[in-house]
């Protein structure tokens, strides 16, 4: 088995993904208490899982061409974006005591913070 890093800028997003989501849990144990944090926290742990699958498919695999590089990124994508569904509706459909603000402003944050890794400097 090989180990494949993470390309920077996604590990860089994904460290930035964890901080908000901390800080976000602590916020929500505050305001809601114990189902808060937990809410926030799963709202946060559905994008950075799936941000994390996104960045390892993209590492896998030579890209010879500028084809073959779309054809990865797209069916990772894809991937991300089934995992995020998946995560949605199981955390929904399981968890009854969720608090939806705190679940849905945590994961609307994490999703923001991924489409900033278009700005992380990759030479560094």
């Amino acid at each position: 088995m090989v180990l494949v890093l993470v390309p920077r800028p996604i590990r860089i997003v994904l460290s930035w993904q964890l901080i908000a989501t901390a800080a976000l849990t602590l916020l929500a144990s505050l305001l809601w208490g114990q189902d808060g944090a937990l809410s926030a926290a799963l709202g946060g742990a559905i994008n950075f899982a799936a941000g994390w699958v996104y960045g390892w498919r993209i590492s896998l695999g030579e890209k010879r061409t500028a084809g073959e590089a779309l054809a990865v990124m797209f069916r990772a994508w894809g991937l991300k974006i089934l995992l995020i569904v998946a995560g949605l509706v199981l955390v929904l459909s399981i968890y009854r005591d969720i608090v939806h603000a705190a679940f849905f402003i945590t994961f609307a944050i994490t999703v923001g913070l991924f489409a900033a890794a278009i700005a992380v400097d990759e030479t560094k």
